[in-house]
């Protein structure tokens, strides 16, 4: 099912040209079922455990160990820096071998037993006397837990599955399968809204994780069935050599095209990362919407459907055609939030907002993609995920809670003021994305 490619060494492969790249992997056969079927089912369920990572968790703080929205902006850029690190290493690792298979059945399991263990982490009950120190004890567990699933769950996914995917996609169908993937993120929310919900809202927090984590762990075992290696060739490099080779400045001026598209990548990562963490609870305690999971599930039914058809559309017309007109669609969807209150215009808003963010990231995804070279999908990884996750992850939700900080507003829980995200959030998200417009002249100047 790979492709039988002859080792190069190690002087030539860490110079191979993204063109070179896309001429070899053209020769690939087009997707069969059993290829359709890891993408979808390993990156749905990867999915589903960063929703629960980057959203539900963050819920999980606010509700039962701290409010203060710097604790969460905290932990989500901990987490994107043990992430990070992790993706570097295992990419490049992965590379060595010649195989992620391994890495990823492996991966997945310790990722499910790191988030069902989630539930076991909180504020003791009984130490009312120890208040402060009980709640930086919960903090601290927290932060180091999230970060230790992070490394999990990054090698597994963003390394190894990912650069699996490149291992397994040509230039000409990565529209689609990007446009899938781009949606999986909104259908893992809708799963987690529609049938674990409830259990949030009843505070059973260690089922929740439970499920989820356990979901998970399966899907590492099932991996280890559904996806073969590619024989993509192993590298000669040592591990640490292939990842200073991504960050010397040699080989960003050989390849412009990739990094100002991980650039692009970063300034939509970012304007994300601004709102989301927060989204959940602005809509339940700013908006006060009761029934925010039917509207978020009508939402991502929706936008998974504009997705998909972006992706279509997508390798019709060109990715870099495509790029400006989705970031459009995310602009507008993120200033029509910032005045949307009732259910009906906030269902229509979010649906623009959250179908212009996929069909943005998928875009840049599968640009990344057509740029890496054939022998260093793993190693890119780490790149991407230091431009595309670690940033816009460390940024994005620190510049949210400076806006949330500054606009002070507040809700009443049990006689106590507590702080809550206004909307405030969307037009400054709105106004990172003013950066895209710039980076892509940039980069079409350099890429003939």
């Amino acid at each position: 099912m790979g492709l039988n490619i002859e080792p190069a060494a190690p002087s030539t492969a860490a110079s191979t040209a993204p063109s070179t790249a896309r001429a070899t992997r053209t020769t690939r056969p087009k997707l069969g079922g059993r290829t359709w079927l890891a993408i979808v089912v390993v990156g749905l369920v990867g999915q589903l455990a960063w929703t629960i990572e980057n959203m539900y968790l963050n819920v999980f703080v606010y509700d039962t160990i701290s409010p203060d929205p710097n604790v969460i902006a905290l932990m989500v850029a901990a987490s994107a820096v043990a992430a990070t690190v992790a993706t570097l290493l295992v990419g490049a690792w992965s590379d060595r071998l010649g195989r992620r298979r391994a890495i990823i059945a492996i991966g997945y399991i310790a990722w499910g037993i790191c988030t069902a263990a989630f539930g076991f982490v909180g504020v003791p009950s009984g130490t009312e006397t120890l208040a402060g120190a009980a709640v930086i004890g919960a903090i601290v567990a927290v932060i180091l837990l999230d970060c230790i699933m992070s490394v999990f769950g990054s090698g597994a996914n963003d390394a190894a599955f990912s650069a699996w995917v490149t291992d397994s996609t040509t230039p000409a169908n990565r529209g689609r399968v990007d446009g899938v993937l781009a949606v999986l993120p909104l259908i893992a929310m809708l799963l987690v809204f529609g049938l674990l919900d409830g259990l949030t809202r009843a505070g059973d927090w260690k089922l929740f994780f439970a499920l989820v984590g356990a979901v998970t762990t399966i899907t590492g075992v099932l991996s280890w069935f559904l996806i073969r290696d590619r024989g993509v060739p192993a590298r000669r490099d040592r591990i640490l050599t292939a990842v200073v080779h991504g960050l010397r400045p040699s080989t960003i001026r050989r390849q412009p095209g990739l990094y100002l598209t991980l650039l692009i990548w970063t300034v939509i990562g970012t304007s994300s990362q601004v709102f989301l963490p927060y989204v959940i609870i602005y809509l339940q305690r700013y908006l006060e919407i009761e029934s925010y999971a039917l509207a978020l599930g009508i939402v991502l039914i929706l936008a998974s459907v504009l997705s998909i058809i972006g992706g279509r559309v997508m390798d019709r017309v060109g990715k870099t055609r495509f790029l400006l007109p989705a970031v459009a669609v995310f602009a507008l969807g993120l200033i029509a939030m910032t005045f949307a209150r009732e259910v009906p215009a906030v269902i229509g808003a979010a649906t623009l907002m959250m179908a212009g963010m996929m069909s943005s990231i998928a875009t840049v995804s599968a640009m990344t993609r057509d740029a890496t070279p054939a022998d260093r999908a793993g190693a890119v990884q780490g790149i991407r995920m230091m431009l595309a996750v670690m940033i816009p992850m460390i940024v994005g939700p620190f510049l949210g809670a400076a806006v949330i900080s500054g606009a002070s507003h507040t809700y009443t829980n049990l006689g106590v003021l507590q702080p809550v995200p206004g909307p405030e959030i969307f037009p400054t998200a709105a106004a990172v994305l003013l950066l895209v417009p710039v980076l892509v002249a940039i980069r079409a100047k350099l890429v003939r």
